[in-house]
């Protein structure tokens, strides 16, 4: 697995990629360029994960319960992998992180918050899909359910909702070319059913399922809510 990190410091963001989108992908999309005025201060400090999306969900050859697997090593990966690097790297242990990612990178983004409410306090989820059953081939397993936001939430453990409390959810959706704005808002439904404070954002025709709209929205996020 690879990752590449833009900035010498400032508070971490995990960037994860689009469905067949790799650690490179964000910079050659021109994001990274679009939020530069952020990074080079040091108001943002990006780490841009590689995917195994290829060896997961999007594996059409494979079981779908392999592909379950590899999805529950991804997060594994995550957990015990890439945050322990971000706190030697920041010289922070236990630092708070936040995550961001677009169409299936949004899934990774809102999926590892969900998850990890004890270190990841902000997230951005843009055009997200956070139902995978499609995916599965009408097939179920427990590596499914606890890395399917949509059927989790709502068995959420008490204490981990109340760490969700402590969180900044943004589920970023709109009504421009390509998006699905029900997806986001299925997940905003099942998030309120347990309680849990989040932001719905409908941009409306600013908001598409394409680079141009997730360029201007990071934009907006970082300028709003990482002061200098």
């Amino acid at each position: 697995m690879n990752l590449v990190v833009y900035g010498h410091w400032g508070p971490p963001m995990l960037l994860f990629p689009t469905s067949g989108g790799d650690e490179w992908e964000a910079e050659h999309q021109g994001l990274i360029g679009a939020i530069e005025e952020f990074i080079e201060p040091g108001r943002v400090k990006v780490y841009a994960l590689g995917s195994v999306n290829k060896e997961s969900f999007y594996d059409r050859q494979a079981s779908p319960l392999h592909r379950s697997y590899v999805q529950s090593r991804f997060d594994a990966y995550v957990h015990q992998e890439v945050m322990p690097f971000v706190d030697q790297d920041c010289q922070s242990p236990g630092i708070a992180l936040t995550t961001a990612g677009a169409s299936f990178g949004a899934y990774h983004a809102v999926n590892t918050l969900l998850k990890h409410p004890d270190r990841v306090k902000r997230g951005f989820g843009l055009s997200g899909l956070y139902d995978l059953r499609r995916f599965m081939d009408g097939q179920y397993d427990d590596n499914f359910y606890f890395n399917n936001p949509i059927d989790y939430v709502s068995g959420l453990p008490d204490e981990i909702v109340a760490q969700l409390a402590t969180c900044d959810i943004h589920l970023v959706t709109g009504t421009g070319p390509w998006e699905h704005p029900q997806w986001s808002y299925d997940l905003s439904a099942a998030l309120a059913r347990r309680g849990i404070k989040h932001s719905l954002d409908d941009w409306g025709p600013d908001g598409g399922h394409d680079w141009p709209y997730w360029k201007a929205q990071m934009r907006e996020y970082l300028r709003r809510y990482f002061a200098q």
